[in-house]
């Protein structure tokens, strides 16, 4: 059971209340979910993200990190945390590097949505932006369609940011991964005031793009070098209603995996 939200005056001012949501899915094997749990820890503890930090307004945010799978299958790994510092920064990253690396079937982008949505009003802080902040390398294939579990989201104000994962392996089915996963992103699941997404073209890409795309984040999009990626991706979400193949592609495919054992689709 949730516990009840505090009222304003026992919450911790921040400037970003930050869910960072981590694909931990079939499709992604333990190298793989190596790389990316290294990549957090490297940017969290990197004086870059702190100089971003400290170049807010409150110069403090909260962060919680949770791993996620299909639907139900959700494992917080660090609970809310406030970093304000270099010192907060890497007590946060050195216990994320301790962490043991869960795993789960399917993808369920929509109930981490779901999932999240509530952890914001259940901490010890008050964000002037809220964040869900999504990486993975595949469509929602379970639960409920992703465009509704984004659309409640974004009428809450709470942004939803994405960090496609494009790569070309195989997964377990023996099926290629979706080519277009970037442009899934940015029309089915980013949402919310000011989303952007940032492509990571491969795992081992995976540092350079969450690198980027987490200080472009705290940095509240003032970084004019990254404008470009920026307006990019909103340009993507401002056709999310034709996104071609359909934001319930991955529920089709794994239908059809099930009916037909089709691994052409």
């Amino acid at each position: 059971m949730m516990p009840p939200a505090k009222s304003a005056a026992e919450l911790v001012p921040v400037d970003i209340e930050l869910i960072l949501a981590v694909d931990v899915s079939g499709s992604v094997d333990w190298q793989e979910a190596a790389l990316q749990r290294d990549g957090y820890v490297q940017v969290i503890k990197s004086p870059e993200f702190v100089s971003a930090i400290k170049s807010g307004f409150l110069g403090k945010i909260a962060v919680t990190y949770i791993e996620w799978a299909g639907e139900g299958y959700q494992t917080p790994v660090i609970d809310w945390r406030l970093i304000k510092d270099q010192a907060s920064a890497s007590a946060f990253a050195d216990t994320l590097a301790k962490a043991p690396i869960d795993t789960g079937p399917w993808t369920s982008i929509s109930n981490i949505i779901q999932y999240s949505v509530p952890l914001f009003g259940a901490n010890d802080y008050q964000g002037t932006r809220r964040i869900i902040d999504i990486s993975g390398d595949g469509p929602n294939n379970s639960g409920s369609l992703v465009t509704g579990a984004r659309d409640v989201a974004a009428r809450k104000g709470i942004t939803i940011n994405g960090l496609p994962i494009i790569n070309d392996r195989l997964q377990p089915s023996g099926r290629k991964q979706i080519a277009d996963l970037d442009k899934y992103y940015a029309s089915c699941v980013i949402g919310g005031p000011r989303a952007f997404l940032v492509v990571a073209h491969s795992f081992k890409d995976f540092a350079r793009a969450i690198r980027r795309k987490m200080i472009f984040e705290i940095a509240g999009g003032e970084l004019p070098n990254w404008r470009v990626e920026s307006q990019q991706s909103t340009i993507l979400h401002q056709i999310a209603n034709s996104y071609p193949p359909g934001c319930d592609i991955g529920e089709r495919r794994l239908q059809q995996r099930r009916s037909y054992g089709d691994d052409e689709f």
